[in-house]
Formats: C-alpha cells, structure tokens, sequence
C-alpha cells in the first residue's frame, strides 16, 4: 500500500520539525503542562475581555472587584453600565470593556435563554469559533482561548508573546498578521501539543524572548532563532 501523502508542503513540514523540537526543549525546561479544573466559557470569555490591553495582574484585579459587586452574570448583564465600568476600572478601557461584556452577556441570553455557551461543545472547531467571534469585542485569540481552556476543544491562541516568539523563530512569516498566525500554528501545531505549547511559549516570552532586551545570550532555542541569526551576523 502507498504511504498518504503528507498534508505538509516541504517549507510546512520544516517548520512542523522546528515546532516539535522547540515544544521538546520547552517541555524539558517547564514540563507537560496538566489541566486544572476548567472556568465555565462565560466567566473565560468575561475574563479574556477584560484582558485586552492590558496585563494579567490588572485584568485579575478588575475580574476580583467585579465579581465581588456581582456575584452572578446575571447580575453584570442587568446592572447600570456605569457600575461595570468602576468595578473594572484597573483593567483600563472600563467604558468600551463595561459595553463588550454587557453586549455580550445579553446576546448569549437572548439566543441561548440563559447564560450557558456549553452548546459550543457540540458545534465543530470553526462553528464554535465564528459563532463566539460574532460577539462584538470577540476576537480569534479569545475565541480561541474560551475553546481551549474552557470547552477542551482544539483552537490555538496566539496572545502577544506568542506572536512575538513565534515571529523570532521563524515559525510564522516576519508578516503575518495575528489573525493569520493562528491559521498557521493551528495547522502545524499538533493539537495535542496545543495545551502545553501555548503555556510553555508565553512562559519564555515573559522570562527569556522578551520584547526588549531580550536574553539570547542565555536562550535555548537559539541556534533555532532566526531572529538571533540575523542580529549575531549584524
């Protein structure tokens, strides 16, 4: 019997490799990521607007202070939009975040009767994803993240140090867009790896790849960084 043609072009499959040898060395560093116990999608999806523009500590503190003044979604979806946003008001942007979260809240309630998003498990990847990215202020990064760390499904998020990193190593064109970065990690990705891969990749963005300064001179993936190629040869 014929071996199936690989569903890699040879450019594709050569950066398949360098992604299987930088999750093994990323796993020998950090170790296999395990699962904990999963936030239901309505509370990622608050979560993950309130994370835009902005950084984990302050996106955690205005996720505190809102749930501490409203103990329930239902109670964020009917409250005056005024008291959102100064519950929220250290995650930044408290008017436009204030208005995503209602909006959405309130779609999720008058398309599915209450404020459950479990339908999404029985949707494919890509329905589940367009349906969430037709919520105003959903993007494919938080589309994404709500499928793979809430529903266990396999979409891959591609947050900022995931973009940068993965531009450094030559991952993904020195080009791309963010949107087309997730089309192309999601494909080459095994979606095994995703969980880990995701986790372990922002873990050396903050401490190794960072934006400025960053530590090559220490880094374990540098004879696979493009990046440092070019700078070293500078």
């Amino acid at each position: 019997m014929r071996p199936s043609a690989s569903p890699f072009s040879p450019e594709e499959a050569a950066v398949r490799d360098k992604i299987l040898e930088v999750h093994r060395r990323l796993v020998e560093l950090y170790g296999e990521r395990t699962r904990n116990k999963r936030r239901d999608p309505v509370s990622v999806l608050v979560s993950t607007i309130l994370s835009q523009n902005t950084n984990d500590t302050l996106r955690d503190r205005a996720y505190k202070r809102l749930r501490e003044r409203f103990p329930s979604w239902e109670e964020v979806r009917d409250a005056p939009l005024e008291a959102i946003e100064e519950a929220i008001l250290p995650a930044g942007l408290s008017k436009q975040k204030a208005l995503r979260i209602q909006e959405a809240l309130r779609r999720i309630t008058q398309e599915r009767g209450s404020l459950d998003l479990s339908f999404l498990k029985n949707l494919n990847v890509e329905e589940a994803r367009k349906w969430l990215m037709s919520l105003n202020g959903v993007g494919p990064k938080t589309a994404a993240i709500i499928l793979l760390f809430s529903l266990n499904m396999p979409a891959f998020p591609v947050d900022t140090h995931i973009f940068r990193v993965s531009k450094r190593l030559g991952l993904i064109p020195r080009k791309a867009t963010r949107e087309k970065a997730h089309q192309i990690l999601e494909r080459l990705i095994p979606p095994e790896f995703y969980y880990t891969f995701h986790l372990n990749v922002i873990e050396y963005g903050r401490k190794v790849c960072t934006s400025r300064n960053p530590k090559c001179e220490v880094c374990r993936l540098r004879d696979l960084c493009e990046f440092y190629q070019q700078e070293d040869r500078g």
